[in-house]
């Protein structure tokens, strides 16, 4: 484990550098949360029906979002890995003394958090200042915050392995971008990043609640803003932890099988 917790430090460390590409990335998400927020406004004015949550916890959910978005985002590119599997360049990682899977998810999961702690700060601390009902709050107590935490760890474990097998794939398709687009726009559907899940239509949201990608950003979300139960909660973190299971069984499966079949041309 030694190995893989150096490369984790080493590319947390590397990706704290960024900050300008940060500011940037703060600025982006302020633009794309009101944007949001605004949408949502409007389609809570003109809807004379009870919703199953409140527009000032929307709000909140979509600063969350907004926030931790490096953490959550499955478009989320490594350059350096996928010229690695395209260009032929993976014969070097492969030389290495170390579990490729592993490799990778360490260093998926430090750019990831690197990434939002940078950015997640400055955007709840200006939200927070906002007026009512844009402003961003505290959760309605101590253990709804606890348990956000918890679930919003293990939800960046679901989402690391979910791109996992976004980068996998590319050893059959050969094309980073047409991958991390088709799995990308699809997991943002289902995880409730387009449209909340609550807004959704029971049906889909029964179909919804069956796959991984709701425990990754709107579980985590609705906990800090009330909207599910401390109860409901907890069940719902054993059920994170045997997603991480099994999409991490699934992950390392394929990539074994896709590294048998492996050819490299060049050199």
């Amino acid at each position: 484990m030694r190995s893989y917790l150096v490369l984790f430090q080493m590319r947390f460390i590397r990706g704290l550098q960024y900050r300008t590409a940060a500011l940037a990335g703060v600025l982006t998400q302020f633009f794309w949360g009101f944007m949001y927020i605004l949408i949502f406004e409007a389609f809570y004015a003109s809807s004379s029906t009870p919703q199953p949550i409140t527009f000032h916890q929307l709000v909140n959910m979509m600063w969350l979002q907004q926030a931790f978005l490096a953490l959550i985002m499955l478009w989320f590119r490594d350059s350096e890995i996928i010229n690695q599997i395209t260009k032929g360049d993976i014969a070097v990682e492969l030389l290495r003394p170390i579990k490729l899977y592993e490799f990778w998810y360490a260093r998926l999961l430090a750019q990831r958090t690197s990434s939002a702690l940078l950015r997640f700060l400055p955007i709840l601390i200006v939200t927070s200042l906002l007026p009512y009902p844009y402003n961003f709050v505290l959760p309605p107590d101590a253990f709804s915050f606890i348990l956000f935490i918890i679930t919003l760890v293990l939800g960046v474990l679901i989402v690391v392995a979910l791109s996992m097998l976004i980068y996998i794939s590319m050893f059959y398709t050969l094309s980073g971008t047409g991958s991390i687009l088709i799995f990308g726009v699809i997991g943002e559907f289902l995880a409730g990043l387009i449209i909340p899940i609550p807004l959704m239509p029971e049906a889909l949201k029964r179909i919804i609640y069956f796959l991984p990608f709701r425990y990754t950003t709107d579980l985590p979300f609705r906990i800090y803003v009330g909207s599910i139960t401390h109860n409901e909660a907890i069940i719902s973190i054993l059920i994170q932890i045997v997603w991480i299971i099994i999409l991490y069984i699934i992950g390392k499966l394929w990539m074994n099988k896709a590294l048998k079949r492996l050819v490299i041309q060049g050199g």
